[in-house]
């Protein structure tokens, strides 16, 4: 793990999510760690509403298909962490690093939290 992804998961700590409690993140007069700080949070929240699109996602499902479907999300994680790493890479060493990266991780969290609603219905 390159440095850059060591600082990124030392700013996702509990305490370090914490500090955007008493950050507007919605200002424009954000300096880079605020904004890194705000991008974790938006990934927090992107995070926490896959988290629920698969738990109902997999209690619908037989047996069968939720081993098909656990297979898939540990699969696609393996995915968004690697291409979240390439989309990141030319910034690593940066302050703002962890941005680029919680911005990739947060677009597509997203993109597979609609895939699994889509699925549901």
């Amino acid at each position: 793990m390159g440095m850059a992804a060591a600082a990124f998961l030392l700013a996702a700590s509990p305490a370090f999510a914490d500090e955007a409690d008493g950050i507007d993140c919605n200002s424009n007069m954000l300096n880079q760690s605020e904004m890194n700080i705000c991008a974790d949070k938006d990934y927090r929240l992107a995070d926490k509403a896959l988290n629920a699109a698969y738990a109902k996602a997999v209690h619908d499902l037989d047996a069968h298909n939720r081993d098909l479907l656990r297979a898939s999300q540990r699969e696609w994680i393996k995915f968004r962490d690697a291409e979240c790493t390439y989309q990141a890479a030319p910034n690593e060493g940066g302050s703002i690093y962890p941005l680029i990266y919680a911005g990739c991780l947060t677009r597509l969290t997203t993109d597979r939290t609609k895939q699994l609603k889509a699925g549901q219905q």
